[in-house]
């Protein structure tokens, strides 16, 4: 599709917003800085590769504490292609991809990390398969995990979890890297998630998706996301798009007071047949109310859970705020 072709997308407030273009690469900056200069140098690569003489990089700084929003105004002074949206804080890593998201507005988005793990020469793949099968989107998976042992138990452990529990079916090791079509953005920008889990939200989207595999490298610097951060993301992955775990709470339940019904049963049974015998005493009974208790508390967790995603997605607050945007003239989606 070539320039000429793009329509002028109008705002809901009449207002014209600017011509698309035919690719749109996002990406998110978060300790970001020693990377960018290859990051764009390969992207540049890739649209070249592809023929695509005009693409927008849209670069959401999401409260970096180093100074790769600094690089991109640099970078803005030398290309109009490069636009920057800082965000007034860190809102995370999946919020800011819905910001990147919204503010971008070519006819294909390219979503990407920037840190290298995936080259961004996997556009050109992408693009191919994209136009050969008419999916909406194409995205990348790892037919091998990368990393040492724990990280790729982790990486097993969370999707299979994740999958088990949820009522969404995401396929394992995807990783962040897609390109996707105008309207499917436009769909997933309209369910309007409080509590985000990006991946279950793009599967729950539907339209046509198709899985390239790739060969994800280990970055040069730390993760930024631990064990526990992956723990609170499956945590919120599930309560997000499953009620599984509530029902699993009453079958617990229903568990511990067939056990309990049946302790009473043999205690009764066993002093009617040897009334001699002594009943089983107080460890017994502190054990039975200990059980309960954590059977209880365990229950109310998970009860409590879900009303704070109720609490948060009735308090409809901004997934993000967006501080300052370079160029200024340019509206969101």
């Amino acid at each position: 599709m070539s320039p000429s072709n793009l329509q002028e997308p109008t705002a809901t407030d009449g207002r014209t917003r600017p011509p698309q273009v035919p690719l749109s690469i996002v990406t998110c900056l978060y300790r970001s800085r020693p990377y960018l200069d290859e990051f764009l140098r390969q992207c540049d690569e890739a649209a070249g590769a592809l023929g695509i003489t005009a693409v927008e990089y849209v670069f959401v700084d999401d409260g970096s504490p180093d100074d790769s929003a600094g690089w991109v105004r640099q970078k803005r002074r030398e290309r109009a292609d490069i636009r920057l949206v800082e965000l007034s804080r860190n809102f995370g890593h999946h919020q800011a991809a819905v910001a990147a998201l919204a503010h971008a507005r070519g006819e294909r988005v390219f979503l990407i990390d920037c840190d290298l793990e995936v080259s961004p020469g996997f556009l050109v793949e992408l693009w191919r398969r994209m136009g050969e099968t008419q999916a909406d989107v194409v995205y990348g998976y790892q037919e091998e995990r990368k990393g040492g042992v724990l990280e790729r138990w982790g990486g097993r452990v969370f999707w299979s979890a994740f999958n088990r529990l949820s009522d969404t079916a995401v396929p394992p090791s995807v990783v962040t890297e897609r390109l996707m079509t105008r309207r499917y953005v436009q769909a997933l920008l309209s369910l309007g998630d409080r509590n985000i889990f990006l991946a279950g939200m793009m599967y729950w989207a539907g339209f046509k998706q198709l899985g390239v595999p790739v060969r994800k490298l280990r970055r040069s610097g730390a993760s930024t996301y631990n064990l526990a951060r992956r723990l609170a993301l499956l945590g919120q992955a599930v309560t997000s798009f499953s009620a599984k775990p509530l029902y699993a709470s009453l079958w617990v339940g229903g568990v511990a007071l067939v056990f309990a019904m049946a302790n009473a049963a043999y205690v009764v049974v066993r002093k009617l047949l040897h009334p001699e015998a002594t009943l089983l005493g107080f460890p017994t009974i502190v054990a039975l109310l200990t059980a309960f208790f954590g059977v209880l508390m365990i229950g109310l967790g998970v009860i409590g859970i879900y009303v704070a995603r109720i609490f948060v997605q009735t308090q409809q607050r901004p997934l993000y705020i967006v501080k300052h945007i370079e160029p200024s003239d340019v509206e969101p989606e």
